[in-house]
């Protein structure tokens, strides 16, 4: 806890000088959830993830709660607040009870944020997929590409210039949800492993089953969190899912 401390007041030092086009439309009425579970591979830049997201809060003040324990996912705890972020999650990391309580937060209107890994996550409850927009499949090594951005006024993507060229680890996805409205898209000839070819969404929205829901799948390195225009990238996310 004392790491994860020193880590947000880095982040908050950092980025206080970052001069951006970040909204100042969030509210400290807003609270946001930030769930890290793993039973899978476990990501090293989680730690500097929720620092960065804990920081967003504190800069452009909304409440930010970190957990990775799944007994949390009930109806009376998720009713009190307005978006959940799977933050590089991986495998099964609910049950039964706690699946139906999340599901349920969504019908009633809650939203949900993804970063990466996801999408890496609960690949045996067909809903979760059908939320998230995409399962993961594989992924080439880490390297440098090139995003398209495809909507330009997004409040996640109109920062962004219209050819991004970054490094991270490009997931490849299958069982890709109809009526997800792309935001980016990476273009595979500018790196080596791609397998979605001409349409590969790397950043993703839309309303769903009563709720709202936004995906990137950046964010693999703990360098990412760092990132200005990532940051941006996130904050916009954020933006979208709590202002309906």
């Amino acid at each position: 806890m004392i790491y994860l401390k020193f880590l947000i007041s880095l982040f908050s030092i950092y980025m206080t000088g970052c001069g951006s086009n970040e909204s100042e439309n969030l509210s400290a009425t807003d609270r946001v959830l930030v769930f890290s579970k793993t039973e899978g591979f476990r990501h090293s830049s989680i730690p500097v993830g929720v620092a960065m997201l804990m920081s967003l809060g504190q800069q452009h003040n909304f409440e930010v709660s970190h957990t990775e324990d799944a007994s949390q996912f009930n109806d009376v705890n998720l009713a009190a607040y307005d978006l959940v972020i799977f933050l590089s999650t991986t495998g099964d990391v609910l049950n039964i009870g706690q699946e139906a309580a999340f599901k349920k937060y969504i019908e009633n209107g809650g939203s949900y944020l993804g970063i990466h890994a996801a999408a890496d996550t609960e690949f045996d409850w067909s809903w979760y997929g059908e939320l998230t927009g995409a399962y993961f499949v594989d992924h080439p090594k880490t390297q440098e590409a090139t995003i398209i951005r495809i909507d330009d006024a997004h409040p996640s993507t109109s920062m962004l210039p219209e050819h991004w060229e970054r490094t991270d680890e490009w997931y490849n996805y299958k069982e890709i949800q109809d009526g997800i409205q792309v935001l980016l898209k990476l273009d595979e000839s500018s790196y080596k492993g791609g397998k979605n070819g001409g349409d590969h969404p790397i950043a993703w929205c839309r309303d769903f089953d009563g709720g709202r829901m936004f995906y990137t799948g950046l964010g693999h390195t703990e360098e990412s969190y760092s990132e200005p225009l990532f940051r941006e990238h996130i904050l916009g996310g954020i933006e979208y899912c709590l202002h309906r």
